[in-house]
């Protein structure tokens, strides 16, 4: 009762049990207790995910290094694909080339024999090439079998070297996707054959027809040169345009000097021709009083109108087509003259005395031609019918007629015989062009046809290319797996069951190559370098073959424009200069077609591996490997299950196709024999220290561990 009594009065005014476990500001000594434990566990168990995510991470680290480290590998074979392709297709360019240059050096008979060496070394250059071609292909397609081997023994060495001084190991394995790369083929190109049957055959219709071209052009020329000298060459010296300054005292507008024959043509000489005989009409007058003085100058007269009305007959007509000139010729003695209207024009004054006898006269300014009864010409004085006095003042005859003219034609100090030298020159320059205008055509016709074919197998040589799909060509996908667990940091906790190691863990990731455009030089284009020779040892077409492959093997990195200029410096290397014109028209020709090749650089960036996703690498590829991999990885993804399946069915075959020659540490994939000076390249690949240090064991060791470990991976979280 006295219990009960003082529950009681402790309900009634005093603290109850309810009262020391409950607050009416929501804080209670059991509710701290429990938000501590509760923090502990909290903290503990943050600090064990940390853990476990920082281990994870790091074997996913490794397994990214594994991946570019592997797919490098297909970058550095890539790069000796490329430097295949390079000397292929500059080889190519050159052989074809030395074709072309033959065919403009055949235009030109003094280098024709340069041409058809040009021509031989040419189809050697291309038997090189074929040579090289084939046993480069070959040379790629045994390291295209080893390129997942090589990869794979890359991949595990660099986690190998990621597990040194730690107490757990790393072990990869690298599959490269796809895991089998396309036949590497030397491929043929068909017009090369057309083009080199068709040179075959007609380099030496070619060489006589330009010989005999030549042989008529270069007699045209000495006419054209003796020309240009009667004309105004020989100034100051007697000629027609010193000739026409003293006599006539022509100006520079109608008696224009010309320094140079090419400046020069045969319509000079024709105008001032007639710009010297209006100039000497006009300006004639008798050298004396004397009525013979009058006569002469009256004759001359006669025969400046003649002049002129005859130079107005004249034509000079010279382009592409040919050339044709009418330069009228001057008598230059009495027969010449009779030949001519000054002999039949009736222009001359009759008298008759008071016993009929009939004179006639030199012009109507003799004193005893007036009364005139009428006109005469200088052939009626040569008639029998006509019965004519001699003008005891002027004393006209046929001879003083033909003499007007003779006196400046035979001496080298009359215009009329530096005239007519000129147009005998014309002559002789329009026969001889006649002559070798059929010669010409013909070997214009026949080079023509030979460099369209040239033009044809350069547009072929773009295809006649060396191209790979090797393995890897989409990606590398790598496994990385440490068998052994890791204690690292581990610590004791009451608030976290934990192991003292982490057990197995695994990481994957994948790798492919993109072009490396930050590098400002090709790496093609450095290695190609090494092979560019000056030549100095050689002389003659071996030396411009030379020089000229210099320039082709940067057709690799700059396309069309280094085609050209490398066309272009052999052809300025080249004698052309010829009277015929054909081999600068060759030359010509064959730039011009040059031009329309149309030859894009190729993409010769360096490559470089970089990490993607590996769903992105096994999408590229239909593989039984990508299919395989891509189920299992959804697997994983959803629920962690067995992830080594698709690696281990291809463990075997990679250690089957790893070749005895891996060992040597360099593969030489094939040799560049240069037809001339004896240059010989080799191309070779130096395999990674890996391959050479206990590469096959890393490789053996990792797949041997996929095995066991097999099924293995099941139940642990999944790292992303």
């Amino acid at each position: 009762m006295e219990a009960l009594t003082r529950a009681r009065k402790w309900g009634s005014g005093c603290m109850t049990i309810d009262d020391l476990i409950r607050d009416e500001r929501g804080f209670t000594t059991a509710g701290m207790a429990i938000s501590l434990l509760l923090a502990l566990s909290l903290l503990f168990s943050t600090a064990q995910v940390y853990r476990v995510n920082a281990q994870a991470s790091e074997i996913q680290e490794v397994a990214d290094a594994a991946a570019l480290a592997a797919e490098n590998e297909v970058a550095e074979f890539m790069l000796a694909v490329r430097l295949c392709d390079s000397v292929v297709l500059s080889m190519s360019l050159l052989g074809i080339s030395c074709y072309g240059l033959g065919v403009v050096a055949l235009c030109v008979p003094p280098t024709a024999e340069v041409g058809a060496k040009l021509i031989e070394i040419g189809a050697k250059v291309l038997k090189a090439r074929d040579t090289f071609s084939e046993r480069a292909a070959q040379g790629l397609n045994q390291l295209q079998k080893a390129l997942p081997f090589l990869a794979a023994a890359q991949g595990a060495a660099v986690a190998a070297a990621n597990g040194q001084g730690r107490p757990y190991s790393y072990f990869a394995m690298g599959v490269l996707v796809p895991s089998k790369g396309k036949p590497i083929v030397s491929k043929a190109n068909a017009k090369e054959e057309d083009m080199q049957t068709a040179v075959d055959e007609k380099q030496d219709d070619l060489a006589e027809a330009a010989a005999k071209a030549e042989e008529s052009s270069k007699e045209a020329n000495a006419a054209k040169q003796r020309a240009f000298e009667r004309d105004c060459g020989d100034n100051p010296r007697y000629c027609m345009y010193e000739r026409a300054a003293h006599l006539a005292g022509l100006g520079a507008s109608s008696n224009p000097l010309y320094q140079s024959v090419d400046a020069w043509s045969f319509a000079v000489p024709l105008e001032r021709a007639r710009a010297y005989y209006r100039a000497r009409w006009a300006s004639e007058a008798p050298e004396g009083p004397s009525v013979e003085d009058g006569a002469r100058s009256a004759l001359r007269e006669r025969f400046y109108a003649y002049a002129c009305d005859e130079l107005a007959r004249g034509y000079v007509r010279e382009n592409a087509e040919g050339f044709s000139a009418f330069f009228p010729r001057f008598p230059r003695n009495t027969n010449q003259m009779k030949e001519t209207s000054l002999y039949t024009e009736v222009v001359y004054p009759v008298s008759s005395d008071e016993e009929d006898r009939w004179t006639m006269h030199a012009w109507e300014g003799c004193p005893d031609a007036y009364p005139a009864i009428g006109y005469g010409s200088a052939s009626m004085l040569d008639d029998d019918d006509y019965e004519f006095e001699t003008c005891p003042s002027c004393h006209f005859k046929v001879s003083l007629l033909g003499s007007v003219a003779a006196a400046s034609t035979s001496i080298d100090n009359g215009f009329e015989y530096h005239y007519d030298a000129v147009a005998r020159a014309a002559e002789d320059y329009e026969k001889a062009i006649k002559e070798a205008k059929p010669h010409k055509k013909a070997a214009q016709a026949d080079a023509k046809n030979l460099l369209d074919k040239a033009f044809e197998a350069l547009k072929g040589a773009a295809a006649q290319r060396i191209t790979a799909e090797p393995p890897g060509s989409s990606g590398c996908i790598a496994l990385v797996v440490s068998p052994q667990g890791s204690s690292t940091g581990v610590f004791e906790s009451t608030f976290v069951s934990t192991k003292t190691t982490l057990g197995t863990r695994a990481a994957l990731s994948a790798a492919t190559l993109i072009e490396d455009t930050s590098e400002e030089a090709s790496v093609v284009g450095n290695l190609l370098d090494s092979f560019k020779g000056d030549g100095s040892i050689l002389t003659g077409a071996g030396r411009l073959v030379l020089q000229c492959w210099s320039g082709m093997l940067s057709v690799y990195s700059s396309g069309q424009r280094a085609l050209l200029d490398g066309v272009k410096n052999a052809l300025n290397s080249l004698p052309l200069v010829g009277s015929s014109g054909l081999g600068t028209w060759a030359a010509d020709a064959l730039s011009d077609r040059i031009k329309d090749v149309g030859l894009e650089p190729a993409r010769d960036e360096p490559l470089k591996p970089v990490l993607v996703n590996s769903d992105a690498v096994a999408e590229a590829d239909g593989s039984e490997f990508a299919v395989r991999f891509q189920t299992v990885k959804r697997t994983v993804c959803s629920f962690p299950a067995t992830s080594t399946d698709p690696f281990v069915a291809l463990a075997d075959r990679i250690q089957r196709e790893a070749f005895d020659r891996l060992g040597t540490g360099k593969i030489e994939i094939a040799r560049i024999e240069f037809p001339v000076g004896g240059l010989s390249f080799p191309i070779t690949v130096t395999l990674p220290p890996s391959v050479t240090e206990g590469a096959q064991g890393l490789v053996e060791r990792a797949t041997d561990l996929l095995r066991s470990l097999n099924g293995s991976l099941s139940g642990l979280r999944a790292w992303s």
